[in-house]
């Protein structure tokens, strides 16, 4: 049986989800849920980051939103931030 993820979200991710739209919101909560069945689904491409942000992975939303996130511990993530290329900063 394939493993499913949890996740937590921090104050910023809480902070701008709470900014988005009620489509927009909708639209994340069906991506969030494949994300949970498997992080690595290709539609989310989902990719680790490097640099500053290289404990960090990314998967997308839509062609504009991204989720920023990180694996906690064994099957539990950690959403940081949502939005557009801006939460790379």
């Amino acid at each position: 049986m394939p493993k499913k993820y949890s996740y937590v979200a921090s104050k910023g991710f809480v902070k701008n989800w709470s900014k988005l739209n009620s489509k927009t919101k909708n639209e994340t909560v069906e991506k969030i849920d494949i994300f949970l069945q498997n992080p690595y689904t290709h539609n989310l491409k989902t990719h680790k980051l490097t640099g500053k942000l290289n404990d960090f992975w990314s998967f997308s939303v839509s062609y504009h939103l991204r989720i920023l996130f990180r694996f906690v511990q064994g099957d539990v993530v950690e959403f940081i931030d949502i939005g557009g290329h801006e939460i790379y900063k």
